[in-house]
C-alpha cells in the first residue's frame, strides 16, 4: 500500500469517527433535555382493556355532546326495517323454532339453514337476539354479529296455498340438527297444531283475497297506441315498472293500483311505439292496500281521467258499461272485506297482509 493511500485511509477514519464522536454528544444533550418528559409511563389509547372504558351514563351524555355521532341514513333505515320484520312474526303466521346456544354466535352457526331455506315452499325469516345491542334483528348469512338466541320461521301461507305437515316437518328436523350441531336449548312447536292453523289462515285469506278491476275500452274507430298510453299514464304520476305495467304508487313506496294491458301483453319501453291495445285494466289488489274503500275511489276518478283522454269507456269484465250502481256495489264489497280484515287483526295493507298476500 502506498503512503497516498495510507494518508486517504487514515482521513476516512478520522472522519468517521469525527461524526459518530458528534451524534453521540447530540443524542446525550437530547436526552438530558427531554428525556423527564418521558419518565412516566403512559398506556397506548389502542391497547387500553375494555373493561377500564368509562361507563357512567352521564359521561357518556358528556362524550356525545361534545363529540357529533353521525349515522348513516341507510343504516339507520335499515335498523328500523329489521325490527318491524322480526316484530311480524307470530305463532298464528309463523312456525317459529327458538335456538338458544349456551354463548353467543354468529351467523355461520346456521349454515345447513342457509343451504336449505328455499326448500319449503314459503318465505323462511331467520331474526337473532344480538349480543351487543340486544333486540331482535334480521339475521343474514354473511352477518358479523353475535347473537344469543335465534328464532327461526317459516311462514305458513302465501297466495300459493298453505305449507304442508311435510314441509312443516322438514323445517322442524333442520331447526332440531342446527340446535344439536350447536348444543344448545331449542324451543319446537307442535307440527300438526301449526298445520291445522295453516289451513284456517288460508281458509280465511282466500275469503278476502279481491282483485279489483275497471276496464278501458276505446270507442269505435279509436285505436290505443302504446306511446299515447304511456303518455296519459304518466302525466297522472303512473310509472312503468319491471312486469310490464304501470304504477301508482303511495307514500311507502308499496303500489296503489296499476295499469296494464287487457290481454296481459307486457307494456315495455323499447315496444311502445309498435303497439296496438285493445282495452286496458285498472287494477286494486284490496288486502295489499291501506285503505282500499278510499283507493278504490281514487281509481275510479283516475279510470274517467284515463277514459277522457283517450276518448274510451269504462266497462266490466263482460265488457258492458259500469254503471253508478255497480261502482257503488263494488265500493260496498272492497268496504267488506277491509272490515272482515281488522276484525281478525289483518290490516289490509299492513306489513302482515303484504306478505300473506304475496
Amino acid at each position: 500500500m502506498s503512503e497516498l493511500q495510507i494518508s486517504l485511509l487514515g482521513v476516512c477514519i478520522a472522519v468517521v469517527l469525527t461524526i459518530y464522536i458528534y451524534n453521540w454528544w447530540q443524542q446525550r444533550q437530547y436526552r438530558r433535555k427531554f428525556g423527564a418528559a418521558f419518565k412516566q409511563r403512559h398506556e397506548d389509547a389502542l391497547y387500553r382493556p375494555a373493561v377500564e372504558l368509562p361507563t357512567d351514563d352521564s359521561l357518556v351524555e358528556k362524550m356525545e355532546q361534545a363529540v357529533p355521532i353521525s349515522i348513516l341514513p341507510n343504516e339507520s333505515q335499515h335498523g328500523h326495517m329489521v325490527d318491524a320484520m322480526c316484530a311480524l312474526l307470530d305463532k298464528e303466521t309463523d312456525y317459529i323454532a327458538v335456538i338458544s346456544p349456551k354463548s353467543p354466535v354468529g351467523a355461520d352457526a346456521l349454515t345447513l339453514l342457509w343451504q336449505q331455506r328455499f326448500d319449503f315452499g314459503k318465505s323462511v325469516h331467520v331474526c337473532g337476539l344480538g349480543a351487543a345491542r340486544g333486540g331482535w334483528e334480521k339475521v343474514i348469512a354473511d352477518s358479523p354479529l353475535a347473537y344469543t338466541s335465534f328464532k327461526l320461521a317459516l311462514q305458513l301461507v302465501n297466495r300459493s296455498g298453505a305449507v304442508s305437515e311435510a314441509k312443516l316437518m322438514d323445517f322442524r328436523e333442520l331447526a332440531r340438527k342446527i340446535a344439536a350441531q350447536l348444543h344448545a336449548g331449542v324451543v319446537l312447536p307442535d307440527v300438526a297444531e301449526t298445520a291445522v292453523r295453516a289451513v284456517e289462515l288460508d281458509k280465511f285469506c282466500a275469503g278476502v283475497d279481491q282483485m279489483i278491476g275497471l276496464n278501458i275500452l276505446p270507442s269505435d274507430k279509436q285505436i290505443l297506441t302504446g306511446n299515447n298510453i304511456a303518455r296519459v299514464a304518466e302525466q297522472h304520476g303512473l310509472r312503468l315498472q319491471a312486469d310490464g305495467a304501470f304504477h301508482l304508487i303511495d307514500t311507502h313506496g308499496h303500489t296503489l293500483f296499476s295499469l296494464c294491458n287487457e290481454d296481459n301483453t307486457p307494456f315495455q319501453h323499447h315496444t311502445l311505439d309498435q303497439l296496438h291495445v285493445d282495452g286496458l285494466t285498472l287494477l286494486l289488489d284490496v288486502p295489499r292496500v291501506e285503505q282500499p274503500s278510499l283507493g278504490f275511489d281514487q281509481m275510479v276518478v283516475l279510470a274517467r281521467q284515463l277514459a277522457s283522454e283517450l276518448r274510451a269507456t269504462i266497462v266490466d269484465a263482460h265488457h258492458v258499461a259500469l254503471s253508478e250502481g255497480s261502482i257503488t256495489l263494488i265500493r260496498e264489497r272492497i268496504a267488506a272485506v277491509e272490515a272482515e280484515m281488522r276484525a281478525s287483526h289483518i290490516i289490509a295493507g299492513s306489513a302482515q297482509a303484504r306478505r300473506l298476500f304475496s
